[in-house]
């Protein structure tokens, strides 16, 4: 398969969640990934766009939809995971492309949930984890939260925070900041 370099799929993902431990019977699922295309040569964000996903073994709680807005009345007319997946592959060609998200959270429940549903994974293995690029460009002793980081680089968030699609446009653009001064150094150099 040949790889392709001419864009970088952002993902972000929203998950069922609780404000503490979840019910016995139910469990983490993807119910929305953030999709945002990023050609990383001139940093312009193609286009953004929210997948919701039908949870099979939990439902949307009252916290999970203060914090990201999403209903269960709206996750239950979203599309199956494994549909989710083959729109990626099909659509964004994250088998091809090198994908990012801001953290490793996004990557390994990916894993988790591919695993369990027997669903073939839908990426290629060139993930970038942004959280620990911003981390080590910046000279931090730790890693910090989206939000944060986004005002450290006096970055403007569009949106709603915990939107998938938001917060991969938003993430997009940090991104490409970070290439930026990857490169600015490098030519000082």
């Amino acid at each position: 398969m040949t790889r392709r370099y001419d864009q970088i799929i952002i993902v972000d993902i929203e998950c069922t969640c609780w404000e503490r431990r979840p019910p016995p019977d139910q469990i983490s699922e993807i119910i929305e990934i953030g999709i945002c295309r990023l050609k990383p040569a001139t940093g312009e964000r193609l286009d953004k766009r929210s997948l919701i996903v039908r949870p099979v073994q939990s439902t949307v709680s009252a916290f999970c939809t203060e914090l990201t807005s999403l209903t269960q009345e709206q996750v239950e007319k979203g599309v199956s995971f494994a549909e989710a997946c083959a729109i990626l592959e099909k659509e964004f060609k994250t088998r091809q492309r090198v994908w990012a998200s801001y953290g490793d959270y996004d990557r390994q429940q990916f894993e988790r949930q591919c695993a369990a549903s027997d669903i073939r994974y839908p990426f290629s293995a060139s993930h970038l984890n942004i959280k620990t690029l911003f981390t080590l460009i910046q000279g931090l002793r730790h890693d910090v939260g989206m939000a944060v980081a986004m005002e450290m680089m006096a970055l403007p968030m569009d949106g709603r925070h915990h939107r998938g699609d938001d917060d991969a446009w938003n993430v997009a653009q940090m991104l490409h900041r970070l290439l930026t001064i990857r490169q600015q150094v490098t030519q000082a150099e």
